[in-house]
């Protein structure tokens, strides 16, 4: 172990929980529940071996609070009872090499291809085509907006009761909670929409029967955009979604984490190379967009390829562009995720007070022991930004489907024996 831990390595509260590092591994849809959200072995083999790297704190991919929010194929759910003792399950194995999980609830919103997920309804703050997907949703009335609020608020008491050491919103990246504060996708005349103390209602709402259910010091935390990204259309600047975490850390949010962009933004929150990403797509959310999208993306793929390549180039700690101003407007912390790769520019961000910790996603996906690599220096096999797990999600499991990388995560797990599990730390 290196000699200078550094602030990267040194402890981090968040609300109850004080955690020994700064370095988290981020929420990434694991595509490997069962077809009814329910928690297989897959899941677990998943999460155990980033826990037994030393991991301080997991994040679950997306979990759905109710059928109608749930997103793709093979998605975790809380939205019932009987899902419970597996999500226990899975606890009961991220614990038991040391780490803490946090479950993070969603609900998509109009960000659904129907046919991919079996969507029979589709609903958002407004009746607001996606134009990525050509879906469009119906405007929520005030009932359905009610039952959501109680769906999130029983999810949580879910994850609670299953042991996770708390929860994440889900209020970034365009999905339904991110779709009620931009004006472009809330459109909306009563007390859900016009002003920004409106268009954070339902949020606010959410936390509040949230919060209800779990108690005074279960922790909450949020993750939201730092940018809406939506050229031509009337998406939130920065400065404005600063304006609503500070309203969210009034409710009594314990912190939160920034991202960027909706789905109709492209890719600005996962910056790399993109053939590889593009193409796993089109074998499997976009094989379901209606015809003529289909079509359209089939034939204007090298184009999409190039044109994204160009615009989102890798980039580590991309988001770091937003974070110095939440860092400077909260008394709560902020966590950064976004292109994160080395330790060096991690502790930079640390050092340089633009953020409190940092958070990876892919990097994790490629390295499962990234932290325990990162903290003694040594090597481990690194995400080279291709995003072919993310044209995988919703279709195949969530994994490196990097040729040269895999072979070395498969290699570097295989040694360790059952469960990826360092043989130093049994």
């Amino acid at each position: 172990m290196t000699s200078n831990p550094g602030l990267l390595f040194s402890p981090i509260t968040i609300g109850s929980l004080t955690l020994p590092a700064r370095l988290f591994k981020t929420a990434t849809a694991e595509t490997r529940a069962s077809e009814d959200g329910f928690v297989t072995d897959a899941v677990i083999d998943f999460y155990r071996p980033i826990a037994a790297g030393g991991t301080p704190l997991i994040i679950t991919g997306n979990l759905y609070i109710s059928r109608q929010g749930k997103s793709a194929p093979r998605q975790l759910g809380a939205d019932a009872d009987d899902k419970i003792p597996g999500l226990a399950r899975m606890v009961e194995a991220v614990h038991a090499q040391g780490a803490r999980f946090f479950a993070q609830l969603n609900h998509c919103g109009r960000q659904v291809v129907p046919d991919f997920v079996g969507a029979s309804e589709v609903v958002s703050a407004s009746a607001v085509k996606d134009l990525l997907t050509g879906t469009r949703p119906e405007a929520m009335t005030v009932a359905q907006i009610r039952q959501v609020v109680e769906d999130f608020a029983a999810a949580a008491a879910r994850c609670r009761q299953a042991g996770f050491d708390g929860v994440q919103m889900h209020s970034a990246n365009g999905y339904l909670l991110s779709q009620f504060l931009t004006p472009y996708t809330n459109r909306r005349t009563d007390d859900y929409g016009g002003s920004l103390e409106r268009r954070t209602r339902f949020g606010r709402e959410v936390y509040q029967a949230i919060r209800a259910r779990v108690g005074p010091d279960y922790p909450i935390i949020l993750k939201m955009n730092g940018a809406d990204r939506l050229p031509l259309r009337d998406g939130l600047k920065t400065d404005e979604l600063v304006a609503v975490a500070r309203i969210m850390a009034a409710a009594g949010i314990d912190a939160v984490e920034i991202s960027v962009g909706h789905y109709e933004s492209g890719f600005p929150m996962v910056c790399g190379t993109f053939r590889r990403c593009l193409r796993h797509m089109m074998r499997g959310s976009m094989a379901h967009l209606p015809p003529l999208r289909r079509n359209l993306l089939r034939v204007f793929r090298p184009l999409v390829t190039v044109a994204s390549d160009l615009l989102w180039p890798a980039r580590e700690g991309f988001n770091l562009d937003y974070t110095p101003r939440f860092k400077a407007a909260l008394d709560i912390p902020v966590i950064c995720v976004g292109g994160f790769r080395t330790r060096e520019t991690m502790e930079a961000a640390l050092q340089n007070g633009l953020c409190d910790a940092v958070s990876a996603g892919r990097p994790f996906i490629a390295d499962p022991w990234l932290f325990r690599h990162l903290r003694d220096g040594t090597p481990g096999p690194r995400c080279v930004d291709c995003n072919g797990c993310v044209g995988h999600l919703g279709a195949q499991p969530a994994d490196c489907y990097h040729p040269r990388v895999r072979a070395e995560k498969d290699a570097m797990l295989a040694a360790a024996g059952p469960g990826g599990v360092p043989i130093s730390t049994r």
